[in-house]
């Protein structure tokens, strides 16, 4: 069978309810101010989730049109033909959607060994066919469970990367150096698992946290509210504006725009040195206790030099948010 004869054959048995509901789900997301990863592929549970009779389509039983690739072979580029169905059913997933503007494409969930030139495809193809296209939208690539490496990640197209534990990603994660977007997914750390601290860890560095809730009904509810607050911070600082800063703070964490706004992180509360060399002005100073979601006043503090503050906690963590207190011009009166 011809590409062309594939593609159109593809194209007449696509389930117009699937993509209806699809674009349906994302609409719902968008109306209530969340984006949506549309994973394109599953490949965790086609390594290790087949059954006989799950209806996997490229399985020789479930496909009349000779196909056979009952595991993660489908996720290879060795088929002309399977490709050329997968390219289809992608084409028609982006035609549907493209023109919503809270989507992410991710390529595959946890994909095994020999499907790298897959993925790698995948960026290329959906870069290239929205490139056609009124709207594009910020491709993913997530680690490979158990022969993938961070370093492929950083490597490839993809314009955001979610990485697993490598480097510290756990603990003390790496600070984002801005060739990727990174999402920190807590599925790809540990499956399950992660803590507020992960998060304000995470936030601190430059990276954009997620969770996946546990198989059970018990997420971790501190894990919640933890991003939550990052999301009020985030949503208060000129975020565009601020890089992870390790140098700034003794604590080293320390998101900042030099001179004029720092959130500093101390997990075990206490005393922390920051460094406000690049301040001129006097800088407003807020604490927030993470654990009890409170926030009070603090002393400002003068620019032009390091400074030293407490938390007066111990043993809990703790924030300190600095900003410049710029005047407000009133009439001819400037008020602070």
């Amino acid at each position: 069978m011809s590409r062309e004869n594939i593609l159109t054959a593809m194209v007449t048995q696509m389930n117009s309810e699937f993509f209806d509901r699809l674009r349906e789900r994302v609409i719902q997301a968008g109306e209530r101010g969340m984006y949506v990863s549309v994973m394109l592929f599953e490949g965790y549970g086609l390594q290790f989730c087949r059954l006989p009779d799950d209806g996997f389509p490229f399985d020789e039983g479930n496909n009349i049109n000779g196909i056979s690739a009952p595991g993660a072979s489908a996720h290879t580029l060795d088929d002309p033909d399977r490709l050329a169905f997968q390219e289809a059913y992608v084409a028609h997933v982006i035609d549907t959607i493209n023109d919503l503007d809270n989507v992410l494409y991710e390529v595959a969930n946890e994909d095994g060994g020999g499907s790298l030139d897959w993925h790698l495809h995948w960026i290329d193809f959906i870069r290239s066919y929205e490139g056609t296209l009124p709207k594009q939208h910020p491709i993913g690539m997530t680690f490979r469970h158990r022969d993938g490496t961070n370093a492929e990640l950083f490597d490839s197209a993809a314009d955001w990367i979610s990485p697993n534990q490598e480097g510290g990603y756990r603990d003390n994660p790496p600070a984002a150096d801005g060739s990727k977007v990174v999402l920190s997914d807590t599925d790809h750390l540990w499956g399950i698992g992660g803590s507020q601290t992960w998060v304000w860890r995470s936030f601190l560095r430059g990276l954009n946290p997620i969770y996946m809730d546990p198989y059970s009904d018990e997420s971790d509810e501190s894990i919640r509210h933890a991003m939550g607050y990052t999301r009020s911070f985030a949503e208060r600082m000129d975020l565009a504006s601020m890089v992870p800063r390790n140098d700034l703070s003794s604590t080293s964490y320390c998101l900042a725009a030099p001179g004029s706004e720092y959130l500093v992180y101390m997990p075990e509360g206490g005393n922390v040195t920051i460094d406000l060399s690049d301040a001129s002005g006097e800088l407003a100073v807020e604490w927030f206790d993470p654990s009890a979601g409170e926030s009070h006043a603090g002393d400002a503090v003068a620019g032009g030099g390091s400074t030293d503050l407490s938390s007066h906690s111990r043993g809990a963590a703790s924030l300190c948010q600095l900003g410049l207190r710029t005047p407000v011009v009133c009439g001819l009166k400037v008020v602070v």
